[in-house]
């Protein structure tokens, strides 16, 4: 079964969040097909038919087009006007988002499939490479290419402070 079939296409927007502490633009997720077909396992599925969700539980992954989202926990939201059409991904618990050599991680992720963003939040941190950033909130935006990350989370400061903190590597030039 694809999350298609119930659509998919990995992407969250938290509204009304406001921006804390410091911000910086963060590697980036290129060329993803947010349209692709979503291929899922969990342990177990509960269907809310009334409520318009599908709870996954126990070892969550859902692929789309090489993004890999792994949690404990994923919910589902959908409309179901001709067919069932899923909006959005809510991810708790141990969430990991991988693409070729990028890796975050998270506490939560929210995945908005109609606005193409992946937002995570709680003690992220974002690998690509080399290059290594930590802070409290990663908004990625799959349309425009671009990532941003800030210090503070929803929750609270981070283990950095509530500032953004990182390590870029540089190439090595000849002198």
């Amino acid at each position: 079964m694809t999350i298609r079939s119930l659509s998919f296409g990995l992407c969250a927007a938290i509204a009304g969040m406001s921006m804390l502490s410091t911000a910086s633009t963060a590697q980036s997720i290129r060329n993803h097909d947010s349209n692709a077909p979503v291929d899922f396992s969990a342990a177990s599925m509960e269907l809310q038919d009334r409520a318009d969700r599908v709870v996954l539980s126990g070892g969550v992954t859902a692929i789309q087009a090489g993004l890999t989202l792994k949690a404990n926990r994923v919910t589902a939201a959908y409309s179901s006007n001709e067919g069932v059409d899923v909006n959005r991904l809510d991810a708790t618990g141990g969430v990991i988002i991988t693409k070729d050599d990028l890796r975050a991680t998270s506490s939560s992720a929210i995945y908005d499939l109609d606005s193409s963003l992946i937002t995570l939040i709680g003690n992220v941190n974002l690998v690509q490479g080399n290059n290594r950033l930590t802070g409290g909130r990663l908004v990625i935006d799959l349309n425009a290419g671009r990532s941003t990350i800030n210090g503070g989370g929803t929750s609270g400061t981070t283990a950095s402070g509530g500032r953004v903190t990182g390590t870029f590597s540089v190439p090595q030039r000849k002198n």
